[in-house]
């Protein structure tokens, strides 16, 4: 895909991946909050709400309870960037409406390029400092992101059949 971000080893963390489910599918278990709580935090932990508005500036907004059922606060942010089935941007750097947010950890980049009857996924999180990128590698980011993967291919199956 042309529209591809530079990627500074330095600063982004990248997971790619083809996945036996087409684009639109892929598309869907990202876009759609029903859909979204089903994958998006990788097991045990639970996203219990998500809230998106899928227009530049738009909000992007989950919440996660841990095993031991401790609510996590929100975590907010807005889309940059909608190219329907095939690319999102969001950032917490900003909030709903383009706010600035007090303490921003990234910028995410979600690709899904037609790869025969799949998706080449890359998930690419930009970091402003090498700092926040060993963080968030340190916090799991190749694990926990991947697991997220193999959810999200389960529910956008499950969407196929019904």
């Amino acid at each position: 895909m042309s529209d591809k971000p530079a990627v500074d080893p330095t600063l982004d963390l990248v997971l790619e991946r083809v996945v036996d489910v087409p684009p639109e599918l892929v598309w869907r278990a990202w876009t759609e909050p029903e859909h979204l709580v089903r994958w998006f935090t990788p097991a045990p932990w639970e996203t219990i709400a998500c809230e998106i508005d899928l227009r530049p500036g738009g909000i992007f907004s989950t919440t996660m309870r841990s095993p031991d059922g401790e609510e996590q606060p929100p975590s907010a942010g807005c889309y940059l960037e909608v190219v329907e089935h095939r690319k999102l941007v969001f950032t917490d750097a900003l909030g709903p409406g383009y706010r600035p947010a007090a303490e921003p950890f990234f910028t995410a980049t979600i690709l899904f390029e037609p790869e025969g009857a799949g998706t080449r996924y890359t998930a690419i999180a930009m970091h402003g400092h090498e700092k926040a990128r060993r963080s968030h590698e340190d916090m799991g980011f190749f694990d926990g992101w991947g697991t997220a993967l193999d959810q999200l291919v389960a529910v956008a199956k499950s969407l196929a059949s019904a």
